[in-house]
């Protein structure tokens, strides 16, 4: 089987996805526009061929590239980044070449514009935000008469909190249509008073899940916003209402032999319309992992390797190799993270010699993740959600407090 994989190099995870789809005998071949020196030796270890390319936005490099696999080592079966930013290219990339075992470019769209993710979450029969792509001040101002403010903006087709607002009356709403950017296509949805939760998992070719996991997360909005101090866990037992929303997503999207990362808010209380307080709203979906160091998360978690997992589904189409340890304890796991420009009462010191043998991840974020991630990150994981809290405190607590 041959397997190309795209940016395997960033983020550091794609390393351990390389990795173990060498262990499972597939031939994985990389395509990046860093050199090859500047490898991880285990991602060099991993890859049977890397093939550098000046700019990876550069998309007749790219296709030459796959171009020049597929004459030396025959058909594509895979081609992946498991990275949102690259989607649209991967989907490309595959209908260009035949490779059938992705979302090709006529389908890209589905999943990376969030007003037509809604059609998935309808034909699922999950219950969405109400919404509008606002091109005029008419149009937005009859919006809001039926929802009423706040309500929030954002690029229909954008990553993460990226130029996303809360619109809390008509200065702001005025305010937005004169600085917003002309060229993108804007998406306004009514406000939800929830608890921002995901529903993770690994989906054979059959559309049925082999892993499932998911996480809690603050509202990222306000965290990018207002440059808050950022933490998010991993579930230690998943709430059944939240896997049934979750498989009935994945069912609505079609979904087959990927990672996902489908966001919901957990309503805080009764919202007409939508559900009552505990009930699970779609937010939109992600057809990758979650970013950052969330897949190690999910294994401290899980007392397993997701990694693996994902390559068993590439090669297998099942557990293979992976272990689930399903007679262990699950644990929570939580990152926590602390930014340059604030006073923190508990120096790094402190916090090691504390938490120290909790603490399984901490390292200096890279600088295109500090602004929705923070700039140094503790992870760490707990049998008892009050500990976890307890930690998150610690790691937090400023002199200004």
């Amino acid at each position: 089987m041959n397997f190309i994989y795209i940016s395997p190099q960033f983020p550091k995870t794609n390393t351990e996805f390389c990795n173990r789809l060498k262990q499972n005998g597939i031939t994985v071949l990389g395509i990046a526009d860093v050199e090859y020196d500047a490898l991880d030796e285990r991602l060099k270890e991993s890859l049977t061929e890397y093939y550098k390319v000046s700019n990876l936005e550069n998309y007749d490099e790219v296709l030459k590239a796959v171009a020049f696999f597929t004459h030396k080592y025959g058909k594509i079966d895979w081609l992946e980044s498991n990275n949102e930013y690259w989607l649209a290219q991967d989907a490309k990339l595959r209908s260009d070449f035949n490779i059938t075992s992705g979302i090709k470019a006529d389908k890209v769209a589905n999943i990376k514009e969030k007003s037509k993710m809604k059609k998935a979450y309808k034909k699922a029969d999950v219950p969405f935000c109400d919404y509008s792509l606002v091109t005029t001040l008419v149009k937005a101002k009859k919006f809001i008469e039926k929802v009423g403010y706040p309500v929030v903006t954002k690029p229909d087709n954008g990553v993460g909190a990226s130029d996303t607002k809360k619109i809390k009356d008509e200065n702001g709403l005025k305010e937005f249509f004169e600085n917003r950017n002309k060229d993108v296509k804007y998406i306004m949805e009514e406000y939800v008073d929830g608890e921002l939760v995901s529903y993770d998992a690994i989906i054979d070719s059959k559309g049925e899940p082999i892993f499932e996991t998911g996480i809690v997360e603050p509202a990222i909005m306000d965290v990018v916003n207002k440059g808050l101090d950022v933490f998010y866990y991993v579930e230690k037992e998943m709430p059944e209402k939240l896997l049934e929303a979750g498989r009935r997503s994945v069912k609505g999207f079609g979904v087959k032999s990927r990672f996902v990362h489908l966001e919901f808010f957990k309503l805080k209380s009764d919202k007409k319309g939508l559900g009552k307080e505990g009930d699970y709203i779609a937010l939109e979906a992600n057809m990758r992992p979650a970013g950052g160091y969330t897949p190690d998360m999910y294994n401290y978690a899980n007392n397993t390797d997701v990694y693996q997992i994902w390559a068993d589904m590439i090669a297998f189409d099942k557990i293979e190799k992976a272990e689930l340890n399903e007679d262990m304890e699950k644990n929570y796991c939580v990152y926590a993270s602390r930014r340059d420009n604030k006073n923190y009462i508990h120096s790094h010191d402190e916090i090691k010699q504390k938490y120290g043998n909790t603490i399984v991840m901490d390292e200096r974020m890279p600088d295109v993740f500090a602004e929705a991630m923070g700039n140094y990150m503790y992870t760490a994981k707990f049998s008892e959600k009050e500990q976890m809290e307890e930690f998150t405190s610690f790691v937090h607590k400023k002199t200004e407090e």
